[in-house]
């Protein structure tokens, strides 16, 4: 607006700007972000259900395998001893039920890794002490095959920068598949060196067909086992992917080498690391002697809270392995309860999915009543997803179990609880309690 000397308006002026271009781009930019806000939100919710079908299924299979796996080992182990013929169907069914529970951990080990939940709790691990468990466990697996196998001697102790459990389940499984897709009385070289990078290298050497290019190409691709489905050698083809994943979860390069008719290299690069302080310490260290139960001992009361007949009668038979022990059984975390606060056990061995309250619930009741709070509650679950087991921990289970389970493990843990509770006893301003 223009005005004259009076500031009286003589014109008008105005500008004019097509504008609905700008417009059509805001609008089309605003449905986009609404699109995109959907499609997030899908995939979010697409992942949980992911997430929660992986756990149900994993529950769902390791229930059933809990107690085939439990009773074998437990025949294993009668007396009197299984004849021959019953000793080799043992040995089979121990070997399928484990190699099944291999395949479910590698599936659920991929979805963990793919979702961003694998935990990783890296330290300063000796690549001695891997390779030594490594080779008593694949032995028995060359030998059946006549594979000659030889291992690194260490002059000086080499440590790594890794989670000792997953770089146990990388190397594992280049060795067993050096081992398996092999020539008969072939050879595997595993050796240790340090890298041009100034990383220390862990190579595993055959002397199988080897790969062309093009299956090289494709080895990482989940499921695909580059044409050895008819083989008669089992897998699923996500080991080699769950092991390249986990390696670079840990700040490693997992990589290979490979020529038609010779033989093929897997290699695996990790960050070297410094003697940790129990290494150097380990000398001086002893060995903790196993609580064991004396003629004269007052018997030791085991309450277990189960609400699967199969899983309670396994451990009925395990408890009858400890003389010390009393077991008095439980079906579901209400009565649990009850029993707990009216017999005070030396240890509870307790389900999470239970009929009616939890066994997460019946630990926090437990722990909030003063009468049962000091009890050691050990949770024995096939709910056995790492988020899982890192949410049991934390509420405050003593361990963690999962099923199937290993019968020396349970032992083993229900006498360090009856341990625990045997300090407790003794601490000054216990005396009462022991009278």
């Amino acid at each position: 607006m223009i005005c004259d000397s009076s500031n009286q308006p003589t014109e008008v002026v105005g500008i004019w700007a097509d504008i609905t271009e700008r417009k059509n781009f805001e609008r089309t930019l605003q449905e986009t972000n609404v699109k995109l806000e959907l499609t997030t939100a899908a995939a979010e919710k697409a992942n949980l259900a992911k997430s929660e079908f992986l756990s149900n299924m994993s529950h769902e299979l390791r229930t059933p395998l809990n107690a085939i796996l439990g009773f074998a080992q437990l025949m294993e182990s009668a007396s009197p001893q299984p004849t021959a013929s019953q000793t080799k169907s043992i040995a089979r069914i121990l070997h399928a039920g484990w190699y099944l529970l291999e395949l479910i951990n590698e599936v659920l080990d991929l979805a963990a890794i793919d979702s961003g939940k694998m935990s990783l709790s890296k330290e300063s691990v000796s690549l001695s002490e891997v390779l030594s468990e490594i080779q008593s466990l694949t032995e028995l697996q060359a030998a059946t095959r006549g594979i000659s196998m030889t291992f690194p001697h260490f002059a000086e102790p080499v440590f790594v920068n890794a989670d000792h459990t997953r770089l146990k389940q990388i190397v594992i499984n280049l060795v067993s598949n050096a081992i398996n897709y092999n020539k008969e009385r072939g050879t595997v070289v595993i050796d240790c060196a340090v890298s041009a990078s100034g990383r220390i290298r862990l190579s595993v050497t055959d002397t199988g067909a080897g790969l062309t290019p093009k299956k090289l190409t494709q080895l990482f691709i989940p499921f695909n086992r580059l044409g050895q489905e008819n083989s008669g050698i089992g897998g699923t083809g996500i080991g080699l992917v769950v092991s390249q994943r986990l390696a670079k979860l840990m700040g490693a390069v997992l990589g290979v080498e490979s020529t038609v008719g010779v033989g093929s290299v897997f290699w695996c690069e990790l960050i070297s690391a410094e003697a940790p302080l129990l290494a150097i310490q380990s000398s001086e260290l002893k060995v903790p002697v196993p609580l064991a139960a004396s003629t004269d001992a007052p018997r030791r009361t085991l309450l277990y809270v189960e609400d699967n007949p199969a899983n309670m009668e396994l451990v009925e038979e395990i408890a009858a392995l400890l003389p010390e022990i009393g077991l008095v059984t439980a079906v579901d975390g209400t009565r649990g309860i009850e029993i707990a606060r009216a017999i005070l056990p030396s240890v509870i061995l307790m389900d999470i999915n239970l009929p009616g309250t939890s066994g997460i619930e019946a630990l926090k009741i437990l722990r909030e009543d003063p009468s049962t709070m000091h009890i050691p509650v050990i949770a024995l679950s096939a709910n056995a997803m790492p988020r899982e087991i890192a949410n049991g921990l934390e509420a405050g289970f003593f361990r963690y179990l999962t099923k199937p389970i290993i019968i020396k493990e349970v032992i083993e843990t229900l006498k360090a609880a009856l341990d625990f509770t045997g300090k407790r006893l003794v601490q000054p301003g216990n005396a009462k309690q022991m009278a």
